[in-house]
């Protein structure tokens, strides 16, 4: 490691402290050349999670992305900012187990996760992520998604 007040590259541990449940690693370090004092840190550098859009481009995983969908389909919605939160985690972490073999995951897969937990959670914001996501075409295809969440059979009175 190239100390930072004389630019030496020799230098020795003096002490290492695991950080953060294990994944990081603070070392106090001292240059052999200048006795300069210094820490430096390492951690686990994951490969990061792809999505594959329809048309077949790749860009990586955006979790306010995610987050800002979620937030725009519950928009006064009677859910709190926590439970918003909670949701984005989990679909994180299913994104991230989907995609665990070739760190990717497609955009049709990521966005069923997001209308399963909507669904869970609040039937209009999962009608109102469902309307944008799956490019309704027409009332009669938006009436049937509602009809299947709702469980209604079109009894209107």
């Amino acid at each position: 490691m190239r100390c930072p007040h004389c630019g030496s590259f020799d230098d020795k541990v003096i002490e290492s402290r695991t950080l953060a449940n294990g994944d990081s690693i603070r070392r106090r370090r001292e240059c052999l050349g200048c006795e300069y004092r210094f820490t430096s840190y390492e951690r686990i550098e994951e490969k990061q999670l792809m999505v594959i859009k329809r048309d077949g481009r790749r860009q990586p995983f955006d979790r306010h992305k995610v987050e800002h969908g979620i937030q725009r389909a519950l928009e006064k919605r009677p859910v709190s900012t926590m439970t918003i939160e909670n949701i984005v985690n989990e679909i994180e972490d299913l994104a991230v187990m989907e995609g665990k073999t070739g760190h990717e995951i497609s955009s049709s897969t990521l966005g069923e996760l997001v209308l399963s937990k909507l669904n869970e959670v609040d039937k209009v914001a999962y009608i109102r992520f469902a309307s944008v996501y799956r490019h309704f075409e027409n009332l009669e295809e938006f009436v049937a998604e509602v009809n299947k969440v709702g469980g209604i059979h079109g009894d209107t009175k």
